[in-house]
């Protein structure tokens, strides 16, 4: 993988500050399982799920300390939650999980009037626009790409070495197979290859639901602690694979709005499903909808 400077970060407001804590981790990256117990960070259990409740600097430099971090969507949260013991435990376990779903966010404040009980929602687009503002610290080095397919890798490599001065070879990218829509899931030949590169950030770039249950999988299996980063179409929105997201929208929850109007056979129905979320978060609040017989 070979790395520019890109006028992108020139900016004064795409600087971040390196933190002595990422500076550590950077210069000093261990590959054992100490990473796997991160400092304390604050949170708040929604369906039984443990979402980070801090600012997008405090998230992101815990993601770089390592372990597993996803973005649950608001269609997974309401329609794989409840039914699939696999999503559910890649959720429980991962080091840290984002809070995307808008839905979740406007209904969690709305119901918790204390300022302190609040969940300030982090989207994972905006979570992958921070890692790549530290590109110029370094942040991307040494990372592998699973990519959905081959159309969304070329547009997707492409876009990241036009905009962000990120050049991935083919080296460091997997075109993923077609994983099944539910239950445990693994992958040996992607394994195998991780375990002969050991890159110490794996971006995985599939669709919600999926990418969950084989970070899971990775994180469990792999015999060293990198980095996985689970954003979904979070890049595909970046490289216009899929409908760009400007920040005011993604700041006002409107990306599933657009989404909808840029692809209603695909998305009307999926978002409409979602609204199931609500009556599970009146339900169960804090409590897993997914009952313990299926155990």
């Amino acid at each position: 993988m070979r790395l520019y400077y890109a006028p992108w970060f020139k900016s004064s407001s795409l600087r971040v500050p390196l933190t002595e804590t990422i500076l550590t981790a950077l210069v000093s990256f261990k590959t054992d399982d100490s990473l796997h117990s991160l400092p304390a960070f604050p949170t708040r259990t929604v369906l039984g799920v443990k979402f980070f409740s801090g600012s997008l600097t405090e998230v992101t430099d815990h993601a770089l300390l390592g372990g597993l971090v996803v973005a649950p969507s608001g269609p997974g949260l309401a329609n794989d939650l409840p039914r699939d013991p696999a999503y559910r435990d890649a959720l429980v376990a991962a080091d840290l999980v984002l809070p995307d779903s808008g839905l979740m966010a406007l209904w969690w404040n709305r119901s918790h009037s204390n300022k302190k009980e609040k969940l300030p929602r982090l989207s994972g687009l905006l979570f992958l626009k921070e890692l790549i503002k530290r590109e110029a610290q370094g942040v991307l080095r040494d990372s592998f790409w699973i990519m959905p397919d081959a159309g969304q890798d070329a547009d997707n490599r492409g876009w990241l070495a036009e905009e962000a001065g990120l050049v991935i070879e083919t080296k460091d990218v997997y075109i993923a197979p077609v994983y099944a829509g539910a239950g445990l899931l693994a992958d040996e030949s992607l394994l195998k290859l991780l375990v002969e590169r050991r890159p110490k950030l794996i971006m995985v770039n599939l669709g919600g639901g999926v990418q969950e249950r084989l970070g899971h999988y990775l994180r469990d299996h792999l015999d060293y602690r990198p980095i996985i980063v689970c954003t979904g179409a979070a890049l595909a929105f970046l490289s216009g694979q899929q409908v760009r997201i400007p920040h005011w929208a993604d700041r006002l929850y409107l990306g599933w709005l657009l989404r909808c109007l840029a692809n209603p056979v695909r998305f009307i129905p999926r978002y409409w499903a979602a609204r199931k979320l609500v009556g599970l978060l009146k339900r169960y609040g804090a409590d897993s909808p997914l009952p313990l017989e299926t155990e």
